[in-house]
């Protein structure tokens, strides 16, 4: 076996499809070993990239014309814990989102067992930082959490989530959540069904368990059957469908920032952006002359995954 060393430089050079936003790697590698996931034998031990280095690829990415950035990690929040001294992710938000330039700031993944209040905080205080969270939480059950080994309790969550709500009010939270995992009982699953009607999520993206090779989980014998897995993701997604279409639903008749990113492609007179929050908005507009701009839009159409609406010169509510 060979030291892990730190990475200098992005040598994977991720493609940038889009000439507006950029994803730039922070962290590399992770060090959980949640049962169900493979990652950590296929990735490597965790990597954090140097400040310097990071903030030298964003300025580049800037001058090139990049709007937006979005910070990529496994684990994000475990961000600078490999290095010497330790770094905070918080502390590289704020760094970051300062750059010269920079109109916007996202990151993925975060994890409830690393993810600190001062994440939040250093979103609220920072101008260029979406207010956007994705935060996976896997499932709502404690006993859940444990044979997933999340090192994390719904209680942890739901602490992150309350400071979101009291320092941006108005932000999208969206996650990740298996359902039907071994030994999930009819009460587990309520209890991920109560976390739902707690937060509201403005997406989630489930899944009903499936065995990976190599993963502890897989060798278990309390699997459950693909009737019940299916049940419960039935469930599990009507109501992602109900939350998605009410969070947005406050969007009518609000002006808000998009930017602009692409044609859209089943209306070619019309262009596609997304706001601070992720949701992506619809209208008419050449994509030549805006693409990359910042538009204010009046929101006059709400649908369970996008908004449309019309430019105006009325300030962003």
């Amino acid at each position: 076996a060979t030291e892990a060393s730190h990475i200098m430089e992005d040598s994977t050079k991720p493609r940038r499809q889009s000439s507006v936003c950029a994803w730039v790697n922070v962290i590399y590698g992770c060090n959980e070993r949640c049962t169900y996931c493979i990652v950590p034998t296929t990735r490597g031990v965790e990597q954090s990239r140097p400040v310097e280095s990071i903030v030298d690829e964003v300025s580049e990415l800037v001058n090139q014309g990049f709007k937006e950035v979005t910070l990529l990690g496994q684990n994000i929040d475990a961000y600078g814990r490999d290095m010497i001294p330790k770094r905070k992710f918080s502390d590289l938000l704020k760094i970051v989102g300062s750059v010269p330039g920079l109109e916007r700031l996202r990151f993925v993944t975060s994890h409830p067992r690393y993810m600190s209040l001062g994440v939040v905080d250093a979103v609220a205080d920072t101008p260029t930082a979406c207010e956007y969270f994705h935060i996976p939480f896997q499932s709502g059950s404690n006993s859940v959490l444990k044979a997933m080994g999340r090192g994390h309790t719904r209680e942890k969550f739901l602490q992150i989530v309350d400071r979101v709500r009291q320092r941006l009010p108005d932000a999208a939270i969206t996650a990740d959540v298996i359902v039907g995992f071994p030994g999930e009982t009819e009460q587990d699953f309520l209890d991920t069904l109560d976390i739902m009607e707690k937060v509201k999520f403005d997406t989630v993206n489930t899944a009903a368990y499936s065995p990976r090779p190599n993963t502890p989980a897989a060798d278990w014998d309390n699997q459950l059957s693909e009737e019940v897995k299916q049940d419960r993701l039935h469930r599990i997604n009507e109501l992602v469908l109900q939350h998605a279409t009410e969070r947005r639903a406050r969007m009518m008749d609000r002006v808000v920032e998009v930017l602009v990113e692409e044609r859209n492609v089943k209306v070619p007179t019309q262009v596609m952006g997304r706001t601070t929050h992720g949701y992506i908005v619809y209208f008419d507009g050449d994509i030549d002359e805006l693409r990359g701009e910042l538009v204010n839009v009046k929101i006059d159409r709400c649908e369970k995954f996008y908004l449309a609406g019309k430019r105006t010169d009325e300030p962003v509510q």
